[in-house]
């Protein structure tokens, strides 16, 4: 009865869990498993694709843009639009180019500049700011899921032919956009880069037919420039005035620098040249620069050209909320000046590249989160596997897109935060990889883009703070949980393999023999007489004979880390003391580690002897979770318990 209740559940695990390569860590039967994966690596990395090819596939994100951008920009700065869009460029092609030039440089693996900043600090203070990092991630990752969703589902709704059957559905046309766009990937997303190449194709081409189209009949009706030259005089007096002003309002506009940290992500998919390696791709970092850069240059024209058209062909209050060009002013130009025939093709392009943009984010999510939360022991192993991680962004865009009411400029804040924060936070890496480099001008360089971006975060905090709430939420959410789950996982044997040096070898083959017996010590002076007086010690609170002991010492180096390797050395010390000295994040999960390491290579039972540490337990507790120390003792023989279940084939702890 049992064994025909038992396959659903077991196949349903199987198929949430696929993928999950740290499910059979600790078991034999599965260690040959490690040794398959690693080798196809490579050969898939050098096997991408052409760097214009890939392009596209960062390209659903950021050229998507294009389809709200100029509305957002119109909405912001009114007449003065093309102008702050030229300041928007200028920065673009100034500071976020140069930057994200260097951080592929500095982490071709796609990596990013939340590991450059990783690899610059250590202990929880690094553990806490890069989950900060992390919530921002989350919060322009998952933003532009909701946001592109709400966007096109904009186009449909507003679209002539449908207009009166969908114009109070926005809401459930969005929400079922996020939950098709999370049933791909719970079914399996393989490499799209194919299909990311025919929608960018298509919608670039489509976006040169309105905008020429636009520019056609902004040069015909000579009036429109007239009128818009003049009312912008009107307004502003002066060309100092307008661009003071344009530099006021392009925090507002900071949506159009989407992308850059995409572009990074999708480096791995890049071909590069052939005699690549993994310590020295060149080619693929000479592509991917060049992949940015022409990406950069496409949108900056873009950019420029619908923000001018846009501004001079669309009267103002069609661009406010409930007005036919809010969050579609190139989809209205089209129906406008092409046709509902063209205008619907327009539109369906326009809803195909945002829906796949939102792919883009979620694989960029799903990239990312693994990558540190598990690492630092804060998700459970399961957050390694697609599937499940896939179910829990949904249901956070589902909350996202019912808070923001499936609003593209509600939004709009909060997408802006994620993006210059992760900017700001590239300027800051690139700007200290500079000056470890040594590269004066470089350093001065970075350090005035940095500046200026950590300037426009700042603005956009301080006039649209949604964003920032979002993000703190996002921010909040992730510490709260990442804390949680390291606190549940805190008895977990997390040492991932054990190496012992030569030395180490003999003394463990040596006691083979005999009763295997370490002690624990916690090196002090390491003289004689402190060797002396531990045996001692140990002798009368055990009331054991002989000196047939070695030594096992840990020192702590990071206890913010969750997994590391375990490296064991010998030494013997004054001609008589035999000593085991390790380096690990945890005291007692080398310790744990260590003792399972020899039981499994000796066949034999070995003993641990511990002196009681003073102080409370909740107290000890806390040293243990946050520095890796505290009450070792109870806590060996508490990873000891999970790790192996078998009271018969589990080490002894002994306590005196």
């Amino acid at each position: 009865m049992a064994t025909t209740e038992q396959p659903p559940p077991s196949r349903l695990r199987a198929w949430m869990l696929e993928g999950l390569s740290e499910m059979g860590k600790g078991h034999p039967q599965q260690a040959a498993a490690p040794e398959i994966e690693p080798k196809p690596r490579p050969k898939l990395e050098h096997q991408g694709q052409p760097w214009y090819r890939v392009m596209c596939l960062t390209g659903v994100d950021y050229f998507s843009t294009l389809g709200y951008q100029p509305g957002i920009a119109a909405l912001a700065a009114g007449l003065l639009s093309p102008i702050a869009t030229i300041v928007l460029v200028i920065v673009t092609l100034a500071g976020a180019l140069p930057v994200y030039r260097r951080v592929a440089e500095e982490s071709p693996r796609g990596e990013g500049s939340i590991a450059m900043l990783e690899r610059l600090l250590s202990f929880w203070q690094g553990k806490l700011f890069v989950l900060t990092l992390l919530g921002f991630a989350a919060t322009d990752f998952l933003i532009t899921i909701t946001l592109s969703a709400a966007d096109a589902s904009t186009h449909l709704v507003e679209n002539p032919h449908l207009t009166s059957a969908l114009h109070d559905k926005q809401m459930l046309i969005t929400l079922i956009l996020v939950a098709l766009l999370g049933a791909v990937f719970l079914k399996g997303f393989l490499e799209a880069i194919g299909v990311a190449f025919a929608l960018v194709g298509i919608y670039l081409t489509l976006n040169v037919v309105v905008v020429l189209v636009g520019l056609w009949h902004v040069v015909t009706a000579g009036h429109v420039i007239t009128d818009w030259s003049s009312a912008l005089t009107t307004e502003h007096g002066n060309i100092f005035a307008m661009v003071g002003v344009a530099l006021l309002v392009f925090p507002k506009l900071a949506l159009g620098l989407s992308g850059f940290e995409t572009g990074v992500a999708v480096m791995p998919h890049v071909k590069g040249d052939s005699d690549d390696t993994e310590e020295q791709p060149t080619g693929r970092i000479r592509d991917t620069k060049k992949l940015l850069t022409i990406a950069a240059l496409i949108m900056s024209v873009f950019l420029i050209a619908t923000s001018f058209i846009t501004t001079l062909l669309i009267p103002e209050k069609e661009f406010k909320p409930g007005g036919q060009a809010n969050g579609r002013a190139l989809a209205y130009l089209s129906h406008e000046y092409l046709g509902n025939a063209f205008g619907t093709v327009y539109d369906v392009s326009t809803i195909a590249i945002l829906w796949f943009a939102g792919a883009s984010a979620m694989a960029g999510l799903l990239n990312l989160m693994p990558r540190y939360l598990p690492r630092y022991g804060m998700a459970p192993h399961w957050a390694r596997a697609v599937r499940p991680m896939v179910i829990v962004f949904t249901l956070i865009a589902f909350l996202v897109t019912w808070i923001f009411d499936a609003s593209v400029d509600a939004q709009g804040g909060a997408y802006a935060t994620g993006v210059l924060v992760l900017i700001s936070s590239a300027a800051v890496a690139v700007t200290i990889a500079a000056r470890k480099a040594r590269q004066r001008n470089w350093t001065i360089a970075f350090a005035v883009i940095s500046a200026v971006f950590l300037y426009t975060t700042v603005v956009n905090v301080i006039e649209r703070p949604d964003g920032v709430k979002i993000g703190a939420c996002f921010i909040a959410g992730i510490i709260l949980v990442s804390l949680l789950s390291r606190l549940a996982r805190a008895f977990e044997l997390r040492v991932t393999d054990v190496e012992l040096d030569d030395m180490a070898e003999r003394f463990i083959r040596d006691m083979s023999s005999r009763k295997i017996r370490f002690i624990a010590n916690e090196p002090d002076q390491r003289d004689k007489a402190e060797y002396r007086d531990k045996i001692e010690q140990i002798r009368n609170d055990n009331d054991i004979p002989g000196e047939d002991f070695v030594f096992v010492e840990v020192t702590v180096l990071d206890p913010s880390e969750f997994e590391a390797g375990l490296r064991v050395r010998g030494e013997v010390l004054h001609d008589r003391y035999r000593v085991l000295t390790l380096e690990s994040s945890s005291i007692p999960n080398a310790l744990a580690a260590l003792l399972l390491h020899v039981r499994d290579t000796t066949h034999c039972t070995p003993h641990i002897y511990f002196e009681w540490t003073e102080g409370g337990p909740f107290a000890n507790f806390l040293r243990f979770f946050l520095f890796g120390q505290g009450e070792v003792a109870p806590v060996t023989r508490e990873v000891l318990r999970e790790a192996e279940p078998d009271r018969t084939r589990r080490p002894r702890v002994h306590t005196g």
